[in-house]
């Protein structure tokens, strides 16, 4: 018998959810109810910074409020940096991971200086200054206390796996059969930070150690984190985790054109509910069945 399908809706609380999140939130709880799988919740907290418990709360009402039903306990990520810092010391044995010191602006900076901007997946690569440090002056720095960031050291994350950084293979349900080649991870991704002092484990670290460990089997998601999976996809070789089927929707956008997002103020799911808004009303405009939710 095949393991039962498992997928999952991860949240942050920075902000209050609005439907785009809906949206994403009911095309994974479909997909589970109908293949008789399971359907998880997962709270993305490891931002102390942004993340409210307050926000929490409301998430879980909003989610509530549209008939959506989960297992308990609801994994924090805030209750399990333990484990994340387990991980980051496991890349650091392997010599995987280096400190950078540079702040954003000397990032900018050193890109001008170079006189290029290049280009990832992404948006603006790190362009490795802090890469070339001697083991002598990042332990000098370290001892001063200058803060740093620990980022994924692209190049030797690929020579660490051999023949199989050749074939990280994974499988959108859109896009087809993907490639995390080598070369798109080199000049695509880059060597992207893992941790900084005020974000103890970074957003693609955790949500790669999570979905293995809570046995997610399809990742629903925002096409916006097609491009990031690539790095999840190595991710998870260097960690020999499972890979799970995936499945990037297309964003909903506002009335102006431009895709929805908390911080610029795009309706939320509060607001209407507290505006005695139908759940049914509002699935119904994601073009999803009510009946499906337990409203």
């Amino acid at each position: 018998m095949p393991p039962a399908l498992v997928t999952r809706f991860a949240p942050s609380p920075t902000g209050h959810l609005h439907a785009g999140h809906a949206y994403s939130a009911g095309l994974a709880y479909l997909r589970a109810r109908q293949a008789g799988g399971r359907f998880l919740l997962r709270i993305e907290d490891i931002d102390a910074t942004r993340c409210r418990p307050e926000l929490t709360d409301d998430l879980l009402a909003d989610l509530a409020w549209l008939g959506l039903r989960w297992e308990e306990p609801v994994r924090r990520q805030s209750q399990h940096f333990d484990e994340y810092r387990a991980a980051l010391h496991d890349l650091q044995r392997r010599a995987l991971l280096y400190p950078c010191f540079c702040t954003r602006r000397q990032v900018q900076e050193e890109i001008a200086r170079i006189g290029a901007a290049p280009h990832g997946l992404d948006g603006t690569l790190y362009p490795g200054t802090c890469r070339q440090l001697s083991a002598a002056e990042r332990t000098r720095r370290i001892a001063a206390g200058e803060n740093h960031a620990l980022r994924l050291d692209m190049a030797a994350a690929l020579a660490s796996l051999g023949d199989a950084a050749q074939h990280l293979h994974w499988h959108d349900e859109q896009a087809g059969p993907q490639h995390a080649s080598p070369d798109l991870l080199l000049r695509g991704i880059g060597d992207v930070v893992l941790a900084r002092k005020d974000t103890p484990a970074s957003y693609h670290l955790c949500v790669t150690l999570d979905d293995a460990l809570q046995g997610i089997t399809h990742i629903i998601r925002g096409e916006d984190l097609f491009a990031a999976t690539h790095l999840h996809r190595l991710l998870q070789a260097l960690f020999g985790l499972p890979v799970p089927a995936y499945a990037h929707h297309a964003l909903l956008l506002d009335p102006d054109g431009t895709r929805m997002a908390k911080r610029k103020g795009s309706k939320s799911l509060r607001d209407l509910r507290l505006e005695g808004m139908d759940p049914a009303a509002l699935w119904r405009q994601l073009e999803l069945d009510p009946a499906a939710f337990a409203v």
